[in-house]
Protein backbone atom coordinates (compact mmCIF):
# COMPACT_ATOMS: atom_id res chain seq x y z
CA UNK A 1 0.00 0.00 0.00
CA UNK A 2 0.94 3.34 -0.61
CA UNK A 3 0.06 6.06 1.07
CA UNK A 4 0.80 9.91 -0.08
CA UNK A 5 -0.24 12.89 2.03
CA UNK A 6 0.53 17.13 1.91
CA UNK A 7 3.06 16.32 4.79
CA UNK A 8 4.29 13.35 6.82
CA UNK A 9 5.63 13.55 9.86
CA UNK A 10 7.75 10.33 10.75
CA UNK A 11 9.03 11.16 14.55
CA UNK A 12 12.22 10.13 13.46
CA UNK A 13 13.21 13.98 13.60
CA UNK A 14 12.02 16.47 15.64
CA UNK A 15 13.94 19.47 13.66
CA UNK A 16 12.74 18.55 9.90
CA UNK A 17 8.72 19.57 9.59
CA UNK A 18 8.17 17.81 6.71
CA UNK A 19 10.47 14.73 6.45
CA UNK A 20 8.14 13.04 3.79
CA UNK A 21 5.24 12.60 2.14
CA UNK A 22 4.74 9.43 1.06
CA UNK A 23 4.37 6.01 3.06
CA UNK A 24 4.91 2.99 1.45
CA UNK A 25 3.64 -0.53 3.23
CA UNK A 26 4.20 -4.08 2.79
CA UNK A 27 3.13 -7.14 4.93
CA UNK A 28 2.75 -5.05 7.68
CA UNK A 29 5.71 -2.87 8.48
CA UNK A 30 6.97 0.19 6.73
CA UNK A 31 9.28 -0.56 3.88
CA UNK A 32 10.18 3.50 2.48
CA UNK A 33 9.25 6.65 3.23
CA UNK A 34 10.52 9.50 0.84
CA UNK A 35 9.43 12.91 -0.90
CA UNK A 36 8.82 14.21 -3.88
CA UNK A 37 7.30 11.46 -6.09
CA UNK A 38 6.08 8.41 -5.22
CA UNK A 39 7.02 5.34 -6.64
CA UNK A 40 3.52 4.80 -8.43
CA UNK A 41 0.40 5.64 -8.16
CA UNK A 42 -1.03 6.23 -4.73
CA UNK A 43 -3.37 3.64 -3.39
CA UNK A 44 -4.41 6.36 -0.37
CA UNK A 45 -3.86 10.22 -1.29
CA UNK A 46 -4.44 12.22 1.74
CA UNK A 47 -5.96 15.78 0.69
CA UNK A 48 -4.96 17.49 3.42
CA UNK A 49 -3.49 16.98 7.55
CA UNK A 50 -0.63 15.41 8.29
CA UNK A 51 0.04 11.92 8.08
CA UNK A 52 1.98 10.64 11.67
CA UNK A 53 2.96 7.58 13.51
CA UNK A 54 0.21 5.70 15.53
CA UNK A 55 -0.14 7.27 18.97
CA UNK A 56 1.17 5.40 22.07
CA UNK A 57 -0.41 6.02 25.48
CA UNK A 58 1.96 4.33 28.59
CA UNK A 59 -0.64 6.05 30.67
CA UNK A 60 -4.24 5.34 30.85
CA UNK A 61 -6.55 3.92 33.53
CA UNK A 62 -9.64 3.55 31.56
CA UNK A 63 -11.87 4.61 28.56
CA UNK A 64 -15.70 4.42 26.89
CA UNK A 65 -16.71 3.68 30.48
CA UNK A 66 -14.32 0.62 31.39
CA UNK A 67 -12.20 0.64 34.31
CA UNK A 68 -8.97 -1.56 33.42
CA UNK A 69 -8.26 -2.60 37.18
CA UNK A 70 -12.11 -4.04 37.47
CA UNK A 71 -13.07 -5.27 33.74
CA UNK A 72 -12.56 -8.26 32.59
CA UNK A 73 -10.93 -9.45 28.71
CA UNK A 74 -14.03 -8.65 26.79
CA UNK A 75 -14.41 -5.27 28.01
CA UNK A 76 -10.50 -4.18 27.18
CA UNK A 77 -10.83 -5.63 24.15
CA UNK A 78 -13.57 -3.19 23.40
CA UNK A 79 -11.69 -0.41 24.10
CA UNK A 80 -8.78 -1.25 22.04
CA UNK A 81 -10.96 -1.83 19.23
CA UNK A 82 -12.17 1.99 19.78
CA UNK A 83 -9.18 3.83 20.73
CA UNK A 84 -7.79 4.08 17.41
CA UNK A 85 -10.63 6.66 16.93
CA UNK A 86 -8.07 8.56 19.27
CA UNK A 87 -5.36 8.29 17.10
CA UNK A 88 -3.99 5.87 20.17
CA UNK A 89 -2.13 2.51 18.43
CA UNK A 90 -0.70 1.12 21.32
CA UNK A 91 -1.50 2.01 25.26
CA UNK A 92 -0.70 0.44 28.18
CA UNK A 93 -3.79 -0.36 30.73
CA UNK A 94 -2.99 1.62 34.18
CA UNK A 95 -4.05 0.38 37.46
CA UNK A 96 -3.92 2.34 40.73
CA UNK A 97 -3.38 2.12 44.33
CA UNK A 98 -5.26 -1.27 45.78
CA UNK A 99 -4.04 -3.69 48.68
CA UNK A 100 -1.30 -5.75 47.34
CA UNK A 101 -3.45 -8.87 47.29
CA UNK A 102 -6.26 -7.20 44.83
CA UNK A 103 -3.23 -5.78 42.54
CA UNK A 104 -2.05 -9.10 41.97
CA UNK A 105 -5.06 -10.81 41.07
CA UNK A 106 -5.72 -7.89 38.71
CA UNK A 107 -2.38 -8.95 37.04
CA UNK A 108 -2.99 -12.38 36.64
CA UNK A 109 -6.32 -12.02 35.19
CA UNK A 110 -5.12 -9.55 32.65
CA UNK A 111 -1.44 -11.53 32.27
CA UNK A 112 -4.25 -14.69 31.33
CA UNK A 113 -5.76 -12.85 28.58
CA UNK A 114 -3.49 -9.95 27.03
CA UNK A 115 -2.09 -12.43 24.70
CA UNK A 116 -5.43 -13.03 22.98
CA UNK A 117 -6.23 -9.13 22.61
CA UNK A 118 -5.10 -9.32 18.75
CA UNK A 119 -7.75 -6.45 17.63
CA UNK A 120 -7.78 -2.87 17.71
CA UNK A 121 -4.88 -0.81 19.61
CA UNK A 122 -1.79 -3.10 20.59
CA UNK A 123 -1.72 -3.46 24.55
CA UNK A 124 1.64 -2.91 25.27
CA UNK A 125 1.53 -4.25 29.29
CA UNK A 126 0.13 -2.63 32.35
CA UNK A 127 1.26 0.28 34.37
CA UNK A 128 0.73 -0.41 38.20
CA UNK A 129 0.76 3.33 39.78
CA UNK A 130 1.08 2.19 43.40
CA UNK A 131 0.46 1.24 46.35
CA UNK A 132 4.04 2.36 47.07
CA UNK A 133 3.54 5.91 46.47
CA UNK A 134 3.39 9.22 49.60
CA UNK A 135 0.28 9.63 51.42
CA UNK A 136 0.98 13.69 51.04
CA UNK A 137 0.71 13.12 47.60
CA UNK A 138 -1.54 10.74 47.00
CA UNK A 139 -3.70 12.79 44.42
CA UNK A 140 -7.15 10.38 44.18
CA UNK A 141 -5.45 7.10 45.41
CA UNK A 142 -7.36 5.87 48.62
CA UNK A 143 -4.77 6.47 51.70
CA UNK A 144 -5.93 3.11 52.84
CA UNK A 145 -4.04 0.94 50.40
CA UNK A 146 -0.88 3.13 50.83
CA UNK A 147 2.18 0.72 51.55
CA UNK A 148 5.81 0.80 51.99
CA UNK A 149 7.12 -1.57 49.87
CA UNK A 150 8.42 -5.08 50.64
CA UNK A 151 10.66 -7.45 49.59
CA UNK A 152 7.84 -10.31 49.77
CA UNK A 153 4.69 -7.55 48.15
CA UNK A 154 7.27 -6.50 45.32
CA UNK A 155 7.74 -9.93 44.28
CA UNK A 156 4.69 -10.89 44.16
CA UNK A 157 3.70 -8.26 41.70
CA UNK A 158 6.49 -9.17 39.72
CA UNK A 159 5.38 -13.03 39.53
CA UNK A 160 1.66 -12.19 39.12
CA UNK A 161 2.40 -9.82 36.51
CA UNK A 162 4.54 -11.90 33.97
CA UNK A 163 4.53 -10.89 30.94
CA UNK A 164 2.58 -8.07 31.16
CA UNK A 165 3.56 -5.69 33.98
CA UNK A 166 5.83 -2.92 32.66
CA UNK A 167 5.79 0.17 34.63
CA UNK A 168 5.36 0.56 38.39
CA UNK A 169 5.04 4.14 39.91
CA UNK A 170 6.94 4.54 43.36
CA UNK A 171 7.71 7.46 45.22
CA UNK A 172 11.46 7.14 46.28
CA UNK A 173 11.56 8.60 49.67
CA UNK A 174 9.60 5.94 51.03
CA UNK A 175 10.85 3.15 53.13
CA UNK A 176 12.83 0.75 50.73
CA UNK A 177 11.52 2.55 47.69
CA UNK A 178 15.24 2.41 46.46
CA UNK A 179 15.72 -1.52 46.83
CA UNK A 180 12.47 -2.07 45.40
CA UNK A 181 14.15 -0.08 42.60
CA UNK A 182 16.46 -2.19 42.15
CA UNK A 183 14.34 -5.16 42.61
CA UNK A 184 12.03 -4.20 39.91
CA UNK A 185 14.90 -2.93 37.40
CA UNK A 186 16.44 -6.34 37.46
CA UNK A 187 12.91 -7.89 36.60
CA UNK A 188 12.96 -6.22 33.73
CA UNK A 189 9.71 -3.59 34.99
CA UNK A 190 10.55 0.24 34.45
CA UNK A 191 10.59 2.94 37.37
CA UNK A 192 8.35 5.61 37.19
CA UNK A 193 9.03 8.16 40.03
CA UNK A 194 5.29 9.79 41.29
CA UNK A 195 3.50 10.68 43.91
CA UNK A 196 5.98 11.54 45.79
CA UNK A 197 6.78 14.16 47.86
CA UNK A 198 10.78 13.21 47.09
CA UNK A 199 13.94 15.94 47.21
CA UNK A 200 15.90 16.37 43.70
CA UNK A 201 18.22 14.33 45.32
CA UNK A 202 15.99 11.45 46.56
CA UNK A 203 15.21 11.36 42.85
CA UNK A 204 18.92 11.24 41.19
CA UNK A 205 19.29 7.89 43.79
CA UNK A 206 16.27 6.92 42.21
CA UNK A 207 17.65 6.93 38.89
CA UNK A 208 20.87 5.33 39.75
CA UNK A 209 18.26 2.44 41.26
CA UNK A 210 16.88 2.35 37.88
CA UNK A 211 14.15 4.69 37.44
CA UNK A 212 13.74 6.07 34.08
CA UNK A 213 9.93 7.78 34.12
CA UNK A 214 8.49 10.73 36.36
CA UNK A 215 4.27 10.07 36.28
CA UNK A 216 2.52 12.88 35.41
CA UNK A 217 5.35 15.58 35.92
CA UNK A 218 3.73 18.47 37.98
CA UNK A 219 1.00 16.56 39.41
CA UNK A 220 0.76 14.94 42.68
CA UNK A 221 4.74 15.36 43.08
CA UNK A 222 7.13 17.80 45.17
CA UNK A 223 7.45 21.12 43.02
CA UNK A 224 9.92 23.24 41.78
CA UNK A 225 12.06 25.11 44.49
CA UNK A 226 15.09 27.58 44.37
CA UNK A 227 16.69 26.05 47.08
CA UNK A 228 15.42 22.77 46.86
CA UNK A 229 13.88 21.67 43.07
CA UNK A 230 11.95 18.29 44.10
CA UNK A 231 10.67 15.95 41.54
CA UNK A 232 9.89 18.52 38.80
CA UNK A 233 13.19 20.15 39.47
CA UNK A 234 15.01 16.60 38.60
CA UNK A 235 12.49 15.64 35.96
CA UNK A 236 13.41 18.37 33.63
CA UNK A 237 17.20 18.52 34.67
CA UNK A 238 17.54 14.82 34.62
CA UNK A 239 18.63 13.31 31.11
CA UNK A 240 18.34 10.04 32.33
CA UNK A 241 14.50 10.99 32.74
CA UNK A 242 11.96 10.84 30.85
CA UNK A 243 8.07 12.72 31.95
CA UNK A 244 4.85 11.70 31.55
CA UNK A 245 2.64 14.99 30.95
CA UNK A 246 -1.33 15.07 30.92
CA UNK A 247 -1.59 17.95 28.79
CA UNK A 248 -5.55 18.30 28.88
CA UNK A 249 -4.52 22.13 29.65
CA UNK A 250 -6.33 21.40 33.48
CA UNK A 251 -3.55 19.43 35.05
CA UNK A 252 -0.88 21.44 33.31
CA UNK A 253 -1.41 24.95 31.25
CA UNK A 254 0.46 26.61 28.65
CA UNK A 255 3.42 28.28 30.37
CA UNK A 256 4.19 24.74 32.15
CA UNK A 257 4.30 23.19 28.47
CA UNK A 258 6.53 25.67 27.50
CA UNK A 259 8.49 25.31 30.09
CA UNK A 260 9.13 21.12 30.34
CA UNK A 261 9.38 21.31 26.36
CA UNK A 262 11.92 23.97 26.54
CA UNK A 263 14.00 22.06 29.68
CA UNK A 264 13.33 18.77 28.95
CA UNK A 265 13.72 18.40 25.16
CA UNK A 266 13.35 14.43 23.53
CA UNK A 267 12.52 13.67 27.21
CA UNK A 268 8.25 14.75 27.19
CA UNK A 269 6.06 11.95 26.76
CA UNK A 270 2.29 12.84 26.60
CA UNK A 271 -0.08 10.78 27.98
CA UNK A 272 -4.06 10.94 28.97
CA UNK A 273 -4.66 9.53 32.43
CA UNK A 274 -7.63 8.89 31.09
CA UNK A 275 -10.38 7.05 33.28
CA UNK A 276 -13.95 5.15 32.45
CA UNK A 277 -15.34 8.43 31.89
CA UNK A 278 -13.17 9.54 29.04
CA UNK A 279 -14.83 9.64 25.29
CA UNK A 280 -18.74 9.24 27.76
CA UNK A 281 -20.95 11.98 28.49
CA UNK A 282 -20.62 13.27 32.01
CA UNK A 283 -22.10 11.52 35.21
CA UNK A 284 -20.60 9.06 37.48
CA UNK A 285 -18.13 6.53 36.59
CA UNK A 286 -15.32 4.53 38.67
CA UNK A 287 -11.40 5.19 39.24
CA UNK A 288 -9.88 2.56 41.42
CA UNK A 289 -13.20 1.27 42.15
CA UNK A 290 -14.18 4.00 43.61
CA UNK A 291 -16.75 6.78 42.50
CA UNK A 292 -15.45 9.96 40.11
CA UNK A 293 -17.51 12.44 38.41
CA UNK A 294 -17.35 13.74 35.10
CA UNK A 295 -18.20 17.72 34.98
CA UNK A 296 -19.86 19.62 32.02
CA UNK A 297 -17.50 21.13 29.76
CA UNK A 298 -14.77 20.48 27.24
CA UNK A 299 -11.90 19.54 28.44
CA UNK A 300 -13.11 18.98 32.64
CA UNK A 301 -11.19 16.14 34.09
CA UNK A 302 -13.23 13.77 36.46
CA UNK A 303 -12.76 14.35 39.98
CA UNK A 304 -13.34 13.25 43.61
CA UNK A 305 -16.37 14.40 46.13
CA UNK A 306 -13.71 16.14 47.68
CA UNK A 307 -12.40 18.12 44.58
CA UNK A 308 -9.23 15.99 43.57
CA UNK A 309 -8.81 15.67 40.01
CA UNK A 310 -9.04 11.88 39.09
CA UNK A 311 -7.44 11.27 36.15
CA UNK A 312 -8.61 12.95 33.01
CA UNK A 313 -10.94 12.85 29.95
CA UNK A 314 -8.56 12.99 27.21
CA UNK A 315 -7.78 11.78 24.18
CA UNK A 316 -4.53 11.60 23.19
CA UNK A 317 -4.72 13.32 19.83
CA UNK A 318 -5.97 16.55 21.44
CA UNK A 319 -2.77 16.33 23.72
CA UNK A 320 -0.96 17.14 20.33
CA UNK A 321 -3.06 19.58 19.52
CA UNK A 322 -3.32 20.96 22.87
CA UNK A 323 1.06 20.95 22.85
CA UNK A 324 0.65 23.00 19.45
CA UNK A 325 -1.27 25.67 20.83
CA UNK A 326 1.11 26.25 23.62
CA UNK A 327 3.51 26.85 20.93
CA UNK A 328 5.26 23.67 20.60
CA UNK A 329 6.11 22.70 17.08
CA UNK A 330 4.05 20.02 15.69
CA UNK A 331 6.73 17.61 14.94
CA UNK A 332 8.15 17.86 18.46
CA UNK A 333 4.15 17.10 20.10
CA UNK A 334 4.15 14.57 17.53
CA UNK A 335 6.94 12.79 18.74
CA UNK A 336 5.86 12.88 22.41
CA UNK A 337 2.99 11.52 21.50
CA UNK A 338 4.87 8.41 19.53
CA UNK A 339 8.71 7.87 19.38
CA UNK A 340 9.39 9.24 22.66
CA UNK A 341 7.26 6.90 24.69
CA UNK A 342 8.05 4.13 22.35
CA UNK A 343 11.87 4.59 23.19
CA UNK A 344 10.86 4.95 26.80
CA UNK A 345 9.47 1.26 27.07
CA UNK A 346 12.45 -0.58 24.62
CA UNK A 347 10.07 -0.68 21.71
CA UNK A 348 11.51 1.12 18.41
CA UNK A 349 9.17 -0.97 16.14
CA UNK A 350 6.72 1.74 17.33
CA UNK A 351 6.29 5.46 17.35
CA UNK A 352 8.25 6.03 14.01
CA UNK A 353 7.09 5.96 10.48
CA UNK A 354 11.16 4.13 9.66
CA UNK A 355 11.88 1.32 7.55
CA UNK A 356 11.45 -2.11 9.72
CA UNK A 357 8.86 -0.21 12.01
CA UNK A 358 5.34 -1.20 12.39
CA UNK A 359 2.84 0.34 10.08
CA UNK A 360 0.49 2.09 12.89
CA UNK A 361 -0.06 5.55 10.55
CA UNK A 362 -2.91 8.11 11.90
CA UNK A 363 -3.86 10.63 9.35
CA UNK A 364 -4.43 13.81 11.48
CA UNK A 365 -6.72 16.99 10.30
CA UNK A 366 -5.39 20.14 10.09
CA UNK A 367 -6.71 20.73 13.35
CA UNK A 368 -4.58 17.26 14.62
CA UNK A 369 -8.49 15.71 15.10
CA UNK A 370 -7.93 12.26 13.73
CA UNK A 371 -9.94 11.07 10.57
CA UNK A 372 -8.13 7.71 10.03
CA UNK A 373 -6.12 5.17 11.67
CA UNK A 374 -4.08 1.96 10.37
CA UNK A 375 -2.44 -0.51 12.95
CA UNK A 376 -0.10 -2.98 11.41
CA UNK A 377 -0.91 -1.66 7.71
CA UNK A 378 -4.39 -2.03 8.41
CA UNK A 379 -7.52 0.65 7.95
CA UNK A 380 -9.16 -0.13 11.71
CA UNK A 381 -10.82 3.47 11.92
CA UNK A 382 -11.95 6.10 9.27
CA UNK A 383 -14.27 8.96 9.83
CA UNK A 384 -15.84 8.58 6.81
CA UNK A 385 -13.28 10.64 4.57
CA UNK A 386 -13.30 10.11 0.52
CA UNK A 387 -9.74 9.10 0.92
CA UNK A 388 -10.04 6.26 3.29
CA UNK A 389 -13.29 4.75 1.53
CA UNK A 390 -11.95 4.56 -1.77
CA UNK A 391 -9.23 2.88 -0.75
CA UNK A 392 -11.34 0.70 1.39
CA UNK A 393 -13.69 -0.28 -2.23
CA UNK A 394 -10.97 -0.34 -4.46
Amino acid sequence: MLIAAPSVLTAESEADPVPGNWVFVDGGTIAQVGRGTAPGTADVELPDGVLVPGLVDVHINGYYGVEFQLADADSWDSVAQRLPETGTTAFMPTMITAPVGEISTALRRAAAFVPDLARGARVLGVHVEGPFISPIRRGAHNPAFIVAPKPDDVSELITAGAGVLRILTIAPEVPGALAAISQLTRAGVLCSVGHSDATADQVARAATAGARMVTHLYNAQRPFGHREPGVVGRALTDKRLTSGFILDLRHTVAAACQIAFAAAPGRIALVTDAAACAGMPPGEYLLGGEPITLPPGDGEPPIRADGTLAGSALRLDRAVANAVSCGVPIATAVAAATRVPADLISRPDLGRLAPGAAADMVWLSPELTTKATWIAGQLVYTDGAAATLAAVHA
